[in-house]
Parts: C-alpha cells; sequence; structure tokens
C-alpha cells in the first residue's frame, strides 16, 4: 500500500520512520507533493533571503502560488539582504510575512548591551529574541500546521542528522532538498536562471546578521564566518 494511503491526514497521526523512508529517494518537489497532500494545512516556508534561498522560493511558488514565506527581520540584516528581499517579493510575487522581535534593536541594546558579543549565553538570549520568539509567534498568528525549510545537510554538524520529515516545537517540517549538494544547488539555479544574494560576488557565502557575518576572505569555514564561530545553529531549527 502507498504511503499517502496509509496517513491519516486528519488525525494526522503520522510515523515519522516510514515517512522518512517512503520520502528518501523521492525528488524534492515530489517530497513538497507528498506534505501538501497529506500534511495539514496551514503551510508556511521559511527564508532567510540568504546565498542560495531562490531555490526554495522558486520552487515553493510554483506548486503553492500565495504560500506564506515568513521573514524574521532582526533588524540587522545587510543593506544587500534588503534589497534582496525586494527583488526576489517583485519576481515570485511572495506572499511575504515579515516578523520582528517585540523589542526594538535599540530597545535591546539599551537593556541588555550587544548580545552578541557576550559570548554563548549572550548569543543564545539574541537568538531567542530576535528569531525564535518572532517565528514561533508567526506559526501561532498564521495558524500554521506545516512548515518548510531549505536547510541542508552540508551545511552544519546539526543538520547532518536531519531528515526530510520531521516534527519541531508544535508542528510538521519538511526539508525537501535536505540531501541536495552545492552542486545539485548550482544546477538548480543555473538551469532556471535565479540570482544568488549579492553578497556572494563579494566572497560570503553564509549571510546573517551584519554584525556577525564575515566573508570567507576573512575567516575560514562557513561555520567560523557567523558568530565568529561560536554557534552554528541561531536556534530556530533545533529541537
Amino acid at each position: 500500500m502507498d504511503i499517502t494511503q496509509q496517513l491519516d491526514k486528519s488525525s494526522c497521526q503520522i510515523d515519522m520512520a516510514e515517512s522518512n523512508f517512503f520520502l528518501i529517494n523521492k525528488s524534492a518537489t515530489s517530497r513538497i507533493e507528498w506534505a501538501m497532500e497529506t500534511l495539514p494545512e496551514n503551510f508556511v516556508l521559511s527564508s532567510s533571503f540568504g546565498i542560495q534561498s531562490a531555490v526554495m522560493l522558486h520552487m515553493m511558488v510554483n506548486i503553492n502560488a500565495n504560500i506564506p514565506v515568513i521573514l524574521v527581520d532582526t533588524g540587522h540584516l545587510f543593506p544587500e539582504t534588503y534589497h534582496f528581499v525586494e527583488e526576489l517579493t517583485k519576481r515570485f510575487q511572495l506572499n511575504l510575512q515579515v516578523y520582528q522581535a517585540v523589542q526594538s534593536p535599540d530597545e535591546q541594546q539599551k537593556r541588555y548591551g550587544k548580545l552578541w558579543e557576550q559570548g554563548s549565553k549572550g548569543l543564545e538570549k539574541y537568538h531567542y529574541l530576535n528569531k525564535v520568539e518572532p517565528f514561533d509567534r508567526a506559526m501561532i498568528e498564521l495558524k500554521a500546521k506545516t512548515w518548510f525549510s531549505g536547510i541542508r545537510k552540508q551545511q552544519t554538524q546539526y543538520r547532518k542528522e536531519l531528515s526530510v520529515f520531521d516534527f519541531l516545537r508544535g508542528h510538521y517540517k519538511v526539508h525537501p532538498i535536505i540531501d541536495w549538494t552545492e552542486k545539485d544547488v548550482h544546477h538548480y539555479m543555473t538551469k532556471h536562471h535565479l540570482p544568488y544574494h549579492p553578497l556572494h560576488s563579494k566572497g560570503y557565502i553564509s549571510v546573517g546578521d551584519a554584525h556577525s557575518t564575515k566573508s570567507s576572505y576573512e575567516c575560514g569555514t562557513t561555520q567560523e564566518c557567523r558568530f565568529s564561530g561560536q554557534q552554528e545553529e541561531c536556534g530556530l531549527h533545533l529541537k
């Protein structure tokens, strides 16, 4: 029997292991289609509008043109990132949903100082206030039950252990391109004439906040280029 016939979408009693076994050899678009046929609505896509974000945005809107795209704006993004957001929003006619921390960047600095300069504890607090809390609030306000993300195994040590299909903080989570390589990403972007983030041409291999992201000319690995190598994850994708 096909796995889609075994799953009860209304009750969402879904076997993660069995579902991942079914999805492992499927294409990225097939994984998205399976999720939208099987998992509960509402659906959302998270995007950082980073170096390769055009891949998931292009793929998702071709299947569901009006899917809400959640951008968590920390108030510290590069000017180039804001321009990139505008460019891709217009190009794909995105249903963009921007969320921010309850406290403004100025308010946070007056109260806590520069949290990103205060070691791992400071970073954890910064990430919670500016990324995790706004995103979780977005999920509640949009009444989302299934979340799509473009993260990949090659990006961090933590992500190497992730599967196509997961459950995180009360929501079903789907990673359609989790097993894609850099070559796969480049091939897709070239085939569909998709743009990289503007800072890609300036040596940036990962782009986050301006205060804690460096180009590859200033550091070594992807991990070393974010938060001085202190953390690989901002907490958004952590269990």
